[in-house]
């Protein structure tokens, strides 16, 4: 496949990018964000990657935007068009998380949006995600299938499928998403993105003190690691009800740098889920050869399994408690899909009979089970997913058990990082024959960003991953822009 850049207004299709063009006076905020609205527009009906689209109210924040440029005014992401997934609260939208029914509009930002505003971002628009975040696709009676732009017959993965879509389709340059159990870093892998994990409390989930008992986290999805690290940057810090408040980090200075040699190790068995597991050996040997890379780049990489231990047995309570206390809020519980109730139905079951506070206490002796690698080394490297995107469909009528089996089995490696609360970034690993796309992630410590950040910058300077795009269906049909080709 040729690699070919997108040429509209002068090629602007990466964040930074879109920042210094519009710091300098060479775009405005209004011909950025009317080109997004545009490309929204046209690929909707094929794509399907927005729930709620703010055209008025972001041409209004635009022109203000411009207003502020013009006066001198500089933030990190000012007038820039970016896009949220609707499990954040922005003001004067509903808040539906996937779910079918009548929401109300809320009345405040969620203070990751805040972050956002005060950096100077402008919210395009709210994108799909299924129903609570639960899924590794995004579907729903809610608002149909989203599609992946690099073929329309498959998922762009989940639960943050929606902010992939229109970040790998060229809609924005950059989104935020959430992560429960992979839902940043299994959409990035399949739709050739970089996906953050940060450590748990790195960016707010207020107001929610904690996500799902603290196993989701908000996380960056963009083309390049310098645009995700400038978005978690500007959306990163706590607010005073936070549960979790990490020590700050400077992801933004660690993209810029060199990682140094580092010694990582390579594990190709997830932990153990009661499922059975296959890894395609499409996304093995794009996993090794992602290795292979890190060695010519000077790393050490030593093949070792990790000692994961009975990790499972404390995700699922959390994670089902999880569901429980959102399936609560809706407007119309029967509404909801039949998996969900059932969902709903064994977290309560769960906490009542005091396994979500045993799940809680185990996190402790996880992490120094699971820790006891990183004094041997800096880095572990994984697939992010067993197998390349699932079709369209594939988890559809399902019945809880199945699915459950099912999406386990397709994306073992994530959720451990969510358990434990620590760092991951999901880098492309390659392509299938098909041109299906593959990722992998790089785990770390409790507040390993930098050195993840800094590690996966230095492979994109290698690979290049992010000169290349979806095209054919799914494309944006601009007059700006010249179109996709990959």
């Amino acid at each position: 496949m040729k690699a070919e850049r997108p040429d509209g207004l002068d090629g602007l299709d990466r964040l930074g990018d879109q920042v210094r063009a519009l710091a300098s006076g060479d775009v405005t905020s209004r011909e950025l964000v009317e080109r997004s609205l545009r490309r929204i527009a046209a690929t909707q009906p094929t794509l399907n990657a927005f729930r709620r689209v703010r055209a008025e109210a972001a041409l209004e924040e635009a022109d203000e935007a411009d207003r502020l440029l013009a006066a001198g005014e500089r933030r990190p992401l000012l007038g820039v068009p970016v896009a949220v997934k609707d499990d954040m609260d922005v003001a004067g939208e509903p808040t539906a998380f996937g779910c079918p029914g009548d929401f109300p509009p809320q009345h405040a930002d969620s203070e990751a949006v805040r972050r956002l505003r005060a950096a100077g971002a402008v919210i395009v628009g709210k994108t799909n995600t299924p129903e609570l975040g639960q899924w590794p696709v995004t579907d729903g009676p809610a608002f149909g299938v989203t599609r992946n732009p690099w073929s329309p017959e498959h998922t762009p993965g989940g639960s943050s499928g929606g902010s992939a879509a229109a970040v790998a389709a060229g809609l924005v340059a950059g989104a935020l998403g959430s992560d429960g159990a992979g839902s940043v870093r299994i959409p990035a892998a399949w739709t050739h993105l970089v996906g953050i994990k940060p450590q748990r409390g790195r960016i707010s989930t207020w107001p929610e003190r904690e996500a799902f008992h603290g196993i989701t986290v908000h996380g960056p999805l963009a083309r390049t690691v310098a645009d995700a690290a400038l978005l978690l940057q500007a959306v990163s810090g706590s607010h005073a009800g936070d549960v979790h408040r990490p020590r700050a980090v400077d992801v933004e200075a660690a993209a810029r740098r060199e990682p140094g040699r580092l010694r990582i190790a390579l594990s190709l068995r997830p932990a153990f889920a009661a499922v059975r597991h296959w890894l395609s050996p499409a996304v093995r040997e794009a996993t090794v050869r992602t290795a292979e890379r890190l060695e010519a780049l000077g790393h050490e990489v030593v093949e070792e399994e990790i000692a994961y231990g009975p990790i499972g047995l404390t995700f699922l309570p959390r994670a089902m408690a999880g569901v429980r206390d959102l399936a609560l809020q809706v407007p119309d519980p029967a509404l909801l899909d039949p998996r969900t109730r059932a969902t709903a139905r064994s977290g309560r079951l769960l906490d009542a009979a005091g396994l979500l506070r045993l799940a809680r206490a185990a996190e402790a002796p996880l992490r120094r089970r699971v820790g006891e690698m990183f004094g041997r080394y800096d880095v572990l490297l994984t697939p992010t997913t067993a197998v390349p995107p699932l079709r369209t469909g594939d988890l559809a009528g399902l019945n809880t058990r199945d699915t459950d089996a099912a999406m386990t089995a397709a994306c073992p490696y994530a959720w451990p990082w969510n358990v434990l609360g620590w760092p991951g970034v999901s880098v492309p690993s390659g392509f299938t024959e098909g041109g299906l796309p593959m990722g992998a992630q790089l785990l770390g410590p409790a507040g390993g960003e930098p050195v993840l950040v800094s590690l996966a910058a230095q492979l994109e300077a290698e690979q290049r991953w992010d000169e290349r795009w979806p095209g054919g269906a799914g494309r944006a049909a601009d007059p700006v822009s010249a179109g996709r080709a990959a």
